[in-house]
């Protein structure tokens, strides 16, 4: 189910404000599964040279709820915790998200946020998150 402003593979979905902002994509959603493409920015960074936190757990929020709303239609985020597991360091990052269990109001969902550089996809944070239907 789609949220009505985008085809079920997230064809049409206009990104958030802050999706803008970051310049975030969204590549697909549908059928319990989403992935949301951020490439690198030197904006984006923290002290350290490292992507910041906050972007990373934007990028995992990002990626359950577009996942749960392709099963349960619009929702948002109840709570969700995440943990990183390296530092922000790459060209591109990637979330996943995919739901776990989804009911007529709710849905569970994990989401994995990965670095690419050259090439190579290293997991750098995973998340699990309960959203709600609006």
């Amino acid at each position: 189910m789609s949220d009505g402003a985008a085809g079920p593979d997230g064809s049409g979905l206009r990104p958030s404000p802050f999706g803008s902002l970051v310049g975030s994509d969204l590549k697909f959603w549908r059928d319990g599964e989403a992935e949301v493409h951020l490439p690198f920015r030197d904006d984006l960074l923290q002290r350290g040279g490292f992507v910041h936190g906050a972007v990373l757990s934007y990028l995992a929020d990002t990626a359950c709820a577009r996942a749960a709303a392709s099963l349960v239609g619009e929702c948002r985020t109840a709570e969700y915790k995440i943990n990183f597991l390296a530092p922000g360091a790459g060209e591109l990052f990637i979330g996943r998200g995919q739901v776990v269990k989804a009911t007529r109001r709710t849905a569970i969902a994990r989401a994995d946020v990965f670095a690419v550089k050259d090439g190579a996809e290293k997991l750098i944070a995973i998340a699990t998150a309960t959203l709600m239907r609006v």
